[in-house]
């Protein structure tokens, strides 16, 4: 394993400042980084993968984070088993709080008597501490603006999207009048 090729695994659902943050931060760090969008089984998916990985490209090519950036997916098997495919020796989480912690703990114990691969922590800035994806959807499933919370290429993909859902709920509207 190499300690200077290092793993940012999430599910990036859609990718946040916060992402950008320690993805900015960890390219600093190691000469090469793996930003890895990984499939969770335990949440459902607002967006497919391959928007995921698209959003994230433009994201760190808008906001021009350099270094050796790779950006992949990953579905099957465990993230120890990709960080050993990429010759990685560490992999680099974000917490927000210590309920991060507590579940992210655990994996990294596992990870490391798994593949000998080392976690590494990065705080993030205080800005983005509160931003999660999970908070992002739910504002933008509910019409919100996203864009103080999420990467200029991801607020217009989902403005798109609600612009979209709109026009649907009028055509329904029209169509029940219709039926009058």
């Amino acid at each position: 394993m190499n300690s200077r090729i290092a793993v940012v695994p999430g599910s990036f659902d859609p990718p946040t400042l916060g992402h950008l943050d320690v993805i900015r931060r960890a390219a600093a760090l190691y000469e090469q980084l793996h930003v890895l969008v990984v499939h969770n089984p335990e949440k459902e998916a607002m967006l497919p993968i391959a928007q995921r990985l698209a959003l994230l490209e433009q994201a760190i090519a808008d906001e021009q984070i350099g270094g050796d950036v790779v950006v992949a997916s990953w579905s099957v098997g465990l993230l120890v088993d990709y960080a050993t495919d990429v010759g990685a020796g560490v992999l680099v989480k974000g917490i927000r709080s210590q309920v991060d912690v507590a579940y992210e703990t655990p994996m990294a114990i596992v990870n490391r008597h798994l593949a000998h691969v080392e976690t590494v922590f990065l705080l993030p800035d205080p800005a983005h501490a509160l931003v999660s994806s999970s908070l992002v959807r739910q504002v933008a499933a509910l019409g919100g603006d996203v864009s103080p919370f999420v990467p200029g290429a991801v607020a217009r993909f989902l403005d798109r999207g609600a612009d979209a859902r709109a026009a649907d709920a009028q055509t329904d509207a029209a169509s029940m009048d219709d039926r009058g």
